[in-house]
């Protein structure tokens, strides 16, 4: 979730483009502001940018992992193809005795 540090500079600069008028409700303005995005920034689910990165790193080793699983299965799939076609003359055609 967003520290307060960040809610409370948001809406600093929120305030900051508010018009010269209105600025002498400018406390309340500044309150609200803070109430109203610390609710609405409060219900999304949102990650420090540390837990972000890190998820990431593991996205990263798990995706290379599963290039390298995927590459040992197509070399024995490849190795196993081979001897698995063989030649059609290497089986003997079954007869039955004594015919």
């Amino acid at each position: 979730m967003m520290d307060s540090f960040r809610i409370d500079e948001i809406a600093r600069r929120l305030l900051d483009n508010v018009p010269p008028a209105l600025r002498t409700m400018s406390k309340d303005l500044e309150t609200n502001f803070r109430a109203v995005l610390r609710s609405s920034l409060g219900k999304l689910d949102l990650v420090t940018r540390d837990e972000f990165d890190t998820q990431t790193r593991v996205l990263e080793r798990t995706r290379a992992r599963l290039a390298e699983l995927e590459a040992r299965l197509q070399a024995l799939e490849g190795a196993a193809a081979p001897a698995a076609a063989g030649s059609p003359g290497d089986i003997a055609p079954e007869h039955p005795a004594g015919h």
